[in-house]
């Protein structure tokens, strides 16, 4: 019997996690590839509940950029410090070295990935900015470390008149150059910088297959908007985010070892809460290419 037929049509069991979004899904083995209809059922969910929380998945990095591949092509950082030496799709959000050993808390990769600490939205920063991301916990922490999502539909729709009037038809600056006015991370060098120059994007998105709009911020990566001086974009920016992180949107995923989580970057924001960095915290990322340059919802 073929993988394929191995995985095809399992007892899939989806259990909401949150009123708002996140879905646990048992049942399937992310090791092997998908039949067609459990692709179906599994995209179905992702939409639907926007975080995908997968227990229990002891996957290679081959197997994890499979998986991830099923669902698009994958990106590659633009950063060697990130990059994971032996597989070059795979973003490395750790404090441990590609052969083992931990970092000092103040290296300059460690300070780079404590930034998502803040809210953001994985490579907003990009002209056609993720669809998604595929994250693998290998070693995680037990206390803190926790990885908070928000939807950003829901944000979007409990926006103030005021609030959406001083953001409709208006596009903000996504610049990852901004990393370094936050923390004392590795300058960009020539090439990086030409890589990855600022972009503009709208602050209403329209998702490309829901059709919903959801509001579009990454705070770490914001430094302007359209028609605002500097001062009145990043308050503005900081006011949005502070309403992204209401309980009501807000689902927060504990970390159990090998756990996969899953999420859409076209409708929510994700943050990770602080922990010791004296302790070893290693996770693999597969991000998912867009679909297309981002879509302004219209008003």
């Amino acid at each position: 019997m073929s993988d394929i037929q191995n995985n095809a049509a399992p007892e899939l069991d989806i259990r909401p996690l949150h009123p708002a979004l996140g879905a646990a899904v048992t049942g399937i083995d992310l090791a092997q590839p998908l039949a067609p209809e459990t692709f179906e059922a599994l995209h179905q969910a992702w939409m639907e509940h926007l975080v995908l929380v997968f227990p229990r998945q002891a996957v290679s990095d081959e197997q994890q950029i499979a998986f991830a591949r099923q669902f698009g092509d994958l990106e590659v950082h633009h950063q060697d410090i990130i990059r994971s030496n032996s597989a070059p799709e795979i973003f490395r959000v750790s404090n441990v070295t590609d052969d083992g050993k931990l970092m000092d808390p103040d290296h300059a990769s460690v300070a780079q990935i404590s930034l998502a600490q803040r809210w953001h939205t994985d490579s907003s920063f990009r002209p056609v900015p993720s669809k998604g991301s595929i994250l693998h916990g290998l070693e995680v922490t037990a206390e803190g470390g926790q990885t908070w999502f928000t939807n950003m539909y829901k944000v979007y729709d409990a926006l103030s008149a005021d609030q959406r009037r001083r953001i409709e038809g208006r596009k903000a600056c996504h610049d990852f150059g901004h990393l370094a006015t936050l923390a004392p991370i590795k300058p960009l060098s020539p090439s990086e910088r030409e890589a990855m120059p600022p972009v503009w994007q709208p602050m209403i998105r329209q998702h490309p297959v829901t059709g919903q709009k959801s509001l579009f911020i990454s705070p770490i990566y914001n430094n302007a908007v359209e028609g605002m001086d500097d001062e009145a974009a990043l308050a503005l920016i900081a006011e949005l985010a502070e309403l992204a992180e209401d309980e009501a949107f807000v689902y927060r995923h504990i970390w159990s070892p090998d756990d996969i989580v899953m999420w859409d970057n076209r409708c929510t924001m994700h943050r990770v809460t602080p922990y010791d960095l004296g302790l070893r915290r290693v996770m693999h990322r597969a991000t998912i290419v867009g679909d297309g340059p981002v879509v302004a919802g219209a008003p």
